[in-house]
């Protein structure tokens, strides 16, 4: 017996010297392809770092971050998790069926108010703008019948209710919740991933042309091409839950081809199709839509000559605004989070008469940018 707790206590300490010559020989790492995100870098020594406590800070997130085989032990302590019942992970419910479905935390009553004033104000500046809002609810509102038995999450839909009475009569708030959970049975949303499938973006896009008056088109006016099926999300990568089945991403390409341009404005760079093929390559395979997100982009087309549209969004938007191409001849995409120029002037200067602004209601409360348009008011 004492041999073998010898033998135990050699093994411990001979790992305990190991690591740090591990972390020494490893070279840091700038980004962590399994966790979708920057990963922190060693921290400059400075008196003010020091005294502040900032280096500290900095120094032990370094750590944690440049661990050795970081990703291992990672997946180590989820399985340890999951095996003792462990049903929460970082904000991230591990539910039923192998969907991850993220918590959400509702708004404080003066925080909604202000970010429906932001958007009451750039709506009265422009005369004869028609302004639309759409806040997709979540998984958690969707397949609520998933989430783990007892699990506390806040109340999407009482936020999405408040937020509508905030705006006020002229500005047109479009529900999908009804649309969505009438159709909760099909592959709404994914797995592993924050974001609705292409199909959860499809009845939206139904919703939304029932409040502009536009026909919406049909499911058979589409080719239906599944182009993976080994796609972990983000919420795979927040939670750390590990050995859930991946998702699987489908394009909806019109059968009626019509020639379309994307122009990247923030890079200066032009493509003739909304998605981006080489994106599959990479670990955040969402961004094959509208490769992802960017201060500006822009599409034109032939269809529907002379209509233009605005559209604010975070990511939920990319996989809805390929429906919306067949209908504007123009679509000016602006992602707030890095877009700094004067919103209201890029409406003047381009004559753009409808602005849709869509947001899941988990970004749009937690992101603060919408009140940069409060500021260009």
């Amino acid at each position: 017996m004492r041999k073998v707790q010898r033998a135990m206590a050699i093994i411990f300490l001979g790992f305990i010297c190991a690591l740090p010559v591990a972390g020494w020989l490893t070279p840091d790492r700038k980004f962590s392809p399994e966790e979708n995100r920057m990963l922190e870098p060693k921290p400059k020594l400075s008196l003010y770092g020091v005294t502040s406590g900032k280096f500290t800070v900095g120094y032990e997130n370094y750590i944690s971050d440049q661990f050795p085989i970081r990703d291992f032990w990672i997946g180590v302590n989820s399985d340890t998790g999951r095996a003792l019942g462990k049903k929460e992970s970082n904000g991230v419910y591990l539910g039923k069926d192998g969907y991850l479905i993220q918590q959400f935390q509702p708004p404080a009553k003066l925080r909604l108010e202000e970010d429906a004033k932001a958007i009451r104000a750039l709506a009265a500046a422009i005369p004869n703008l028609h302004t639309y809002v759409m806040l997709a609810p979540t998984s958690l509102s969707i397949n609520k019948e998933k989430l783990p038995d007892f699990a506390p999450v806040g109340d999407e839909l009482a936020s999405l209710k408040q937020m509508r009475d905030a705006l006020g009569k002229a500005i047109k708030f479009v529900d999908v919740y009804p649309a969505l959970f009438a159709n909760r049975q099909e592959y709404l949303y994914y797995r592993t991933d924050h974001h609705w499938t292409t199909l959860g973006a499809y009845y939206a896009y139904r919703e939304l042309c029932k409040q502009m008056g536009i026909n919406p088109q049909a499911k058979t006016e589409f080719e239906l091409r599944q182009v993976t099926d080994q796609f972990y999300g983000s919420l795979y990568s927040r939670s750390g839950f590990k050995h859930i089945r991946p998702d699987e991403i489908e394009l909806w390409l019109p059968k009626d081809k019509e020639p379309i341009s994307v122009e990247y404005t923030d890079e200066q760079h032009s493509s003739d199709s909304l998605y981006v093929m080489e994106n599959l390559k990479e670990k955040d395979k969402y961004a094959i839509f509208l490769n992802g997100n960017h201060a500006q982009a822009r599409t034109t087309s032939d269809q529907a000559k002379g209509r233009k549209l605005l559209v604010v969004k975070d990511s939920y938007a990319n996989s809805l605004i390929p429906f919306l191409t067949k209908h504007f001849s123009e679509i000016v995409i602006v992602d707030l989070r890095y877009y700094d120029d004067d919103l209201a002037a890029l409406i003047r200067a381009q004559n753009i008469q409808d602005l849709l602004l869509l947001y899941n209601i988990n970004t749009f409360f937690m992101d603060r940018s919408i009140q940069k348009v409060a500021e260009m008011m």
